[in-house]
């Protein structure tokens, strides 16, 4: 049995404007499908994905205690 090329990097989360994973640029039904989808048909959603991540917006990291401890010190809001 080969190995199916897969975009997942194990960053499984959806921008829920766009509908894309943040982290491979699929939809929902993309990634479910994927293993039954044929070589042909991954291979054009791949060559689709870098313009649809340079749709997706990222999502800012969770605040960590030492920004928020520098954003009270300086009198900023985020």
């Amino acid at each position: 049995m080969s190995a199916i090329e897969s975009p997942c990097i194990l960053v499984c989360a959806m921008d829920d404007k766009t509908g894309y994973c943040f982290g491979c640029g699929r939809t929902r039904a993309e990634i479910g499908s994927w293993l039954t989808m044929t070589p042909e048909g991954r291979r054009a959603v791949m060559a689709e994905l870098p313009a649809r991540l340079a749709t997706v917006e990222r999502r800012p990291r969770r605040e960590t205690r030492r920004t928020r401890m520098a954003r009270e010190r300086d009198g900023t809001s985020s």
